[in-house]
């Protein structure tokens, strides 16, 4: 399939449909329409091209798809079968929902395990039948701040998916945004776990590289953030 990313589309989506001007921090500062960094940062020459048995599913809080700082647009740039829509309580996209309802994936929520019943959580991807006759993976990620993402958690048609949990061991490297607990991971993070545990090795070392790349190029100019961030 040709690669599109799915959050970059959202986002142009969403911007014709707004009344009125979408004005995030540093939104005067000139970017590059297709990474969203300041033009002299570009990483666009940096995006890799990689073959992944994965795909990807972005349920994002509303103005997510908006902020430079949102790394779901890095893992779109590298995974190939990706998909992005914007999260409505009462209303749920309906594409969204035929995605999910698509026999040809193993629909996965990837989100912490205590918050979902014993009977819903798997250690690996590996482990679900679905997964073993053939079906794609596909990982479902809650994109928001924690407490938006906990809202979408107990949306109606996630509640009897499977639910796949990341125990990070050490605090993350993204330091861009500010967590709620230390030991939370940005998305691209979590990304790359999840594709290690699919054994899906060459997208998820992919993915590394690139959201390093992200990360030091967003840090660039950036006076408030600690200079000790670069040498992480």
């Amino acid at each position: 399939m040709s690669h599109k990313n799915s959050v970059l589309l959202l986002r142009t989506q969403e911007l014709a449909k707004a009344t009125r001007v979408f004005n995030a921090r540093g939104s005067k500062v000139k970017r590059c329409e297709m990474c969203l960094l300041p033009q002299a940062e570009c990483i666009c020459a940096a995006k890799p091209t990689v073959a992944s048995s994965s795909a990807f599913c972005f349920i994002m809080y509303t103005g997510e798809c908006y902020k430079p700082s949102n790394t779901g647009r890095i893992i779109a740039d590298v995974i190939t079968d990706n998909h992005a829509y914007v999260w409505d309580r009462t209303c749920p996209d309906t594409a969204m929902l035929a995605l999910l309802a698509n026999a040809d994936y193993a629909p996965i929520v990837v989100f912490p395990q205590q918050y979902a019943t014993p009977e819903r959580c798997i250690d690996s991807p590996l482990s679900l039948a679905t997964v073993q006759s053939g079906k794609t993976p596909l990982f479902i990620m809650l994109d928001g701040t924690w407490r938006e993402a906990k809202k979408m958690f107990k949306s109606p048609y996630l509640a009897n998916l499977p639910v796949l949990g990341i125990q990070p061991s050490q605090a993350s490297a993204y330091q861009l945004r500010e967590a709620a607990h230390l030991h939370q991971l940005c998305t691209a993070e979590v990304a790359i776990e999840v594709l290690k545990l699919a054994n899906d090795m060459a997208a998820a070392d992919a993915l590394s590289t690139y959201f390093d790349v992200f990360r030091r190029a967003y840090i660039v100019g950036k006076p408030h953030l600690n200079s000790s961030t670069l040498n992480d």
